[in-house]
């Protein structure tokens, strides 16, 4: 186990009021740090992938105090320092009735990180969904938020999917307009758009930070477009099928690594407000563009050719279509210039390379 103590809070019904979990003053390095010090940080999505990495990272520091809920119950990471930091509180962040409680029982709050969303392919099969979760639970727990704690920094997972075709050649930039070409891309850049006309106001504190496609994901298949793109990896090594739906080698997509994510996540908590104009608050994560050979490539190198045979090419044209949609590669010159970091090639090497070492740490 962890050898240390959490509490695990399951909110469900609107008369139940989370409780916090102290700070426990008299636990080594954290006795040293005071309670003016002490970060409370609410993670959405917190079942999830990102939500989970980056409490990782932020539960081997003693001054951040997490808040991690999910709509399912959410994770608290392995082999952290400060474990006790964490609270899990399980609900439904679409109701005004969890909000509401959630917010209360992360006061005084630092950030927030709103993680929480239907995926691309989830959200074109259930658009009243897609619109349910990815734009109203926003709007109604930023507008909790700009009354409760004004100024408070809310950090925003948007996508490459608000981009859309025609794209000029090249890089993208970033004073290339979205056009999304589907119901995720819009449903983003919609929640874009509002959380940035609140930063202009001075209501919260934004940055909006538009993922790569993570790759390669651990665990199971998701209900986005782009799952392939970790599933060409991860289920050979684990002695499974993978079924691409494009029949095309040289296509190509911008990833980055979940190690990568976590780390400039990091960064951008610690941003200073105005690296970035009070009307434009996207920063594009970094990333590498790879084609499907090249991680076919270095599945080869790092799991054998053994395993190219459970890469099975089976063309789906609705998954096609979005998937052309999307840009291929950015222009980093923002997120370089604020001090972010990308996954070292060539190619997906980087990328799977991680994925490998990951495994042999389990």
């Amino acid at each position: 186990g962890l050898g240390r103590k959490f509490h695990c809070f399951a909110v469900v019904f609107p008369s139940t009021t989370p409780t916090r979990t102290p700070i426990n003053e008299n636990s080594g390095e954290q006795s040293r740090v005071t309670m003016s010090e002490v970060k409370n940080i609410i993670i959405t999505g917190a079942s999830g992938l990102v939500g989970p990495l980056l409490a990782s990272r932020l539960l081997n520091s003693p001054e951040y105090r997490l808040f991690l809920t999910d709509l399912y119950p959410p994770l608290l990471p392995k082999n952290v320092t400060y474990a006790q930091n964490a609270t899990l509180l399980q609900g439904d962040i679409t109701s005004p009735a969890f909000i509401t409680p959630l917010l209360e029982a992360a006061q005084p709050l630092h950030a927030v990180f709103l993680f929480h969303g239907i995926m691309s392919a989830g959200s074109e099969a259930n658009y009243d969904l897609s619109l349910k979760v990815n734009v109203d639970s926003v709007r109604l727990l930023t507008d909790q938020l700009r009354v409760t704690n004004p100024g408070c920094r809310v950090i925003y997972a948007s996508s490459q999917a608000v981009f859309g075709q025609p794209l000029p050649p090249g890089k993208i930039t970033d004073d290339v307009l979205p056009t999304p070409e589907s119901t995720y891309g819009c449903h983003k850049l919609m929640t874009e758009t509002y959380l940035t006309s609140l930063h202009r106001k001075a209501f919260l504190d934004v940055f909006i930070a538009r993922f790569p496609t993570i790759s390669v994901r651990p665990g199971k298949p998701t209900a986005a477009a782009s799952s392939f793109l970790s599933g060409i990896i991860r289920e050979p090594m684990a002695g499974q099928e993978c079924v691409v739906p494009i029949q095309d080698r040289g296509f190509k997509s911008f990833l980055a690594s979940p190690r990568t994510i976590a780390e400039n996540l990091v960064r951008t908590l610690g941003l200073e407000s105005d690296v970035l104009p009070a009307h434009r608050r996207v920063i594009q994560f970094p990333g590498v563009s790879v084609s499907v050979q090249e991680m076919m490539d270095a599945l080869a190198k790092f799991g054998g050719e053994d395993k190219l045979r459970l890469v099975k090419e089976v063309r789906d044209e609705d998954l096609e279509r979005i998937l052309r949609s999307w840009p291929t590669d950015f222009d980093l010159s923002t997120a370089e210039r604020l001090g972010l970091v990308v996954d070292e090639g060539p190619g997906a090497e980087g990328i799977v390379g991680d994925y490998v070492r990951s495994l042999m740490e389990l």
